[in-house]
């Protein structure tokens, strides 16, 4: 449970216009979709996604290092790490499992023989939308696991695009439509709540004795 009057000392410390575009900014957000990077090589590619995920209003995505290590490019995400959750799994299975476990369909988003055009997708129902290597795409894991399959649909000679490119049309086509619903999609006034303190905190450079000092006194 939230702290309200925590909360409320460390937003003393913004400014009114930087309140207001918190507030702007979480009704917008949602963790009806979520996104997953497998193993993307290019770290500038996987901070782009994050950067499109942030751009979208998608809280959460998840980054699967079964093979590379990795570090957020933060020229990159422009700061897009401040504002978005990322969690980090070292296996497929650890990803997945978690997931499915939190009610989100696995949409892979490769060409394959059942895919679905992207202005097909039913956005419904909670969806993890995975995107694999530049080169190889999804792992043949992810491929088996899958609840869907998902594609943007091309006319061109070229059969593929970048990871961030296709991340960035797949999010912006999905998130429109999500809010033109009657999907039930915005976060709840608890993870409000929790992100206007969990970004109060990232705004303040000097949080550490701003804290001790509001705990000693409380």
């Amino acid at each position: 449970m939230i702290d309200l009057d925590y909360l409320e000392y460390l937003e003393g410390f913004l400014t009114d216009n930087r309140k207001e575009n918190f507030l702007k900014v979480l009704k917008n957000r949602t963790n009806h979709f979520t996104v997953v990077v497998e193993d993307v090589f290019q770290m500038h590619n996987a901070s782009a996604v994050m950067r499109s995920c942030e751009v979208f209003g998608v809280q959460n995505m998840n980054v699967i290092e079964q093979r590379f290590g990795k570090r957020i490019d933060k020229q990159i995400a422009m700061g897009a790490q401040k504002w978005v959750d990322i969690t980090p799994f070292d296996s497929v299975n650890n990803c997945i499992d978690t997931l499915k476990s939190k009610g989100y369909q696995i949409i892979a988003t490769t060409p394959h023989t059942n895919d679905c055009d992207l202005e097909d997708f039913d956005f419904s129902k909670p969806s993890a939308l995975c995107f694999g290597t530049e080169k190889e795409g999804l792992s043949e894991e992810i491929m088996q696991k899958a609840d869907g399959f998902l594609k943007i649909p091309m006319v061109g000679f070229t059969e593929s695009l970048n990871i961030s490119v296709s991340a960035a049309i797949i999010l912006q086509n999905l998130t429109n439509r999500l809010r033109n619903s009657d999907i039930s999609w915005q976060l709840t006034e608890a993870q409000i709540l929790e992100k206007r303190l969990d970004w109060a905190r990232k705004s303040i450079k000097d949080i550490k004795r701003i804290e001790v000092r509001y705990f000693e006194k409380n």
